[in-house]
């Protein structure tokens, strides 16, 4: 006998998953992620289950579906929800960006002002505050990514390695604050990514900078 898929249970389930996709105003970072995953795949556990096993299919499906979507959902764990916070209240009005990537990484964002002088490699005082902030508390399951930057002027042979080594002065920071250097990777992509027109000295300013980034590879 044919099986008809009844729409009732994936409707109540989708109904649910907005619901918890929209979240409460108090949650965290971590609840609001975990509960959208909950939702999503509930809504879609239910219409599979549906298609699959029809009303009763349709049931167990948004149960199987919202676990997996909630442990899905919750990739941004506790920790960097906490580092994150730290990081902002560390660099609070000073123009440094920071910020969750679309991937999940913890990023933060060093322009010029804070980080190095034109054509230097040498942490500037005010970044050492930011990079101490940075290195407390690390978990030994997370990784650090640095990336230097320089703007436009000069040629790519003097940017490049001036680049690197910006990159390279920050890992050596992080390590004397006790982040061990094998969990610390180091790029230099000279002038090729810049975030602002190098035709103005503010361009070239924002351009001149370091990106650190966090991963927590446990999430």
């Amino acid at each position: 006998m044919n099986k008809t898929f009844t729409f009732r249970p994936a409707i109540a389930a989708l109904a649910a998953a907005a619901l918890l996709a929209t979240g409460c105003a108090d949650m965290s970072q971590t609840n609001r992620d975990t509960a959208k995953g909950a939702g999503i795949g509930a809504g879609a556990g239910a219409i599979l289950g549906g298609l699959t096993g029809g009303r009763s299919g349709a049931g167990t499906g948004a149960v199987v579906g919202g676990a997996v979507g909630a442990i899905a959902g919750n990739i941004w764990s506790k920790r960097m929800q906490e580092k994150q916070a730290a990081m902002e209240r560390v660099t609070q009005g000073t123009g440094i960006d920071v910020a969750r990537t679309p991937n999940n990484e913890l990023k933060v964002n060093i322009p010029s002002d804070f980080s190095f002088d034109v054509g230097s490699a040498a942490i500037k005082p005010a970044m050492r505050p930011v990079l101490d902030q940075f290195a407390q508390g690390l978990d030994p399951a997370m990784r650090v990514r640095v990336i230097g930057h320089t703007d436009s002027t000069g040629s790519d042979a003097v940017n490049d390695p001036l680049s690197r080594e910006r990159a390279y002065s920050v890992m050596q920071y992080l390590t004397t604050r006790g982040v061990q250097a094998t969990r610390i990777s180091t790029e230099g992509v000279g002038s090729r990514q810049p975030l602002a027109d190098n035709a103005s000295a503010d361009g070239r300013a924002r351009n001149r900078r370091v990106e650190i980034f966090l991963t927590d590879t446990q999430s």
